[in-house]
């Protein structure tokens, strides 16, 4: 007869509890504490016998219990495979870190040697500037010298043609004069 009573009584309280969900992994551990002692004065006062009722008093204190036990350790293993989360990608982010500050370093000697190479290269220019500078001045100089001899020979030259123009004015004249006495003489 009690089994009969147990029976009757757990579908009793089957109807008239609330369905159990999982508390979100957030929830507080009072509140949960709060809603077993919630349970079970509803358990405790829907039970008509004494007998039956310490029967699933300590049956739904166990289950209440198992069920506790279940979620913290679940709680545990989320928060365990959170924190394994985090921590993996804490080490993807160290690695990631790392392997961006060695590129970062590898750029940076790359660029010093760009560096150091186009001083380099502008050293060198200036070098063939300056030689180029001094070849250019050198040729400029040499063309200078031939330009002022053609010069003073072309002065020269202007010179001597200045003494043949009046030398051969000279010469007219005293042809003209010796036509004009021999024209006379002949006459």
């Amino acid at each position: 007869m009690s089994s009969v009573l147990y029976h009757n009584k757990d579908q009793q309280s089957r109807q008239s509890r609330k369905p159990l969900s999982d508390p979100s992994p957030t929830s507080n551990p009072a509140a949960s504490n709060s809603l077993r002692h919630e349970r079970l004065s509803r358990l405790n006062s829907s039970s008509p016998a004494d007998g039956s009722k310490d029967k699933a008093v300590s049956h739904t204190e166990s289950y209440l219990a198992r069920r506790e036990n279940r979620l913290s350790a679940r709680k545990k293993a989320e928060e365990e495979s959170g924190t394994n989360d985090y921590r993996k990608l804490y080490e993807e982010a160290l690695t990631t870190n790392e392997r961006l500050k060695s590129r970062l370093e590898d750029s940076k000697r790359e660029l010093g040697l760009v560096h150091t190479q186009m001083e380099k290269v502008a050293q060198r220019k200036a070098k063939v500037t300056d030689s180029c500078r001094s070849n250019i001045l050198e040729t400029e100089k040499k063309e200078r010298r031939i330009l002022e001899k053609k010069i003073s020979e072309m002065e020269e030259e202007l010179k001597v043609q200045t003494d043949l123009k009046m030398e051969n004015q000279r010469l007219k004249d005293e042809n003209g004069a010796l036509i004009r006495v021999i024209s006379k003489l002949s006459k």
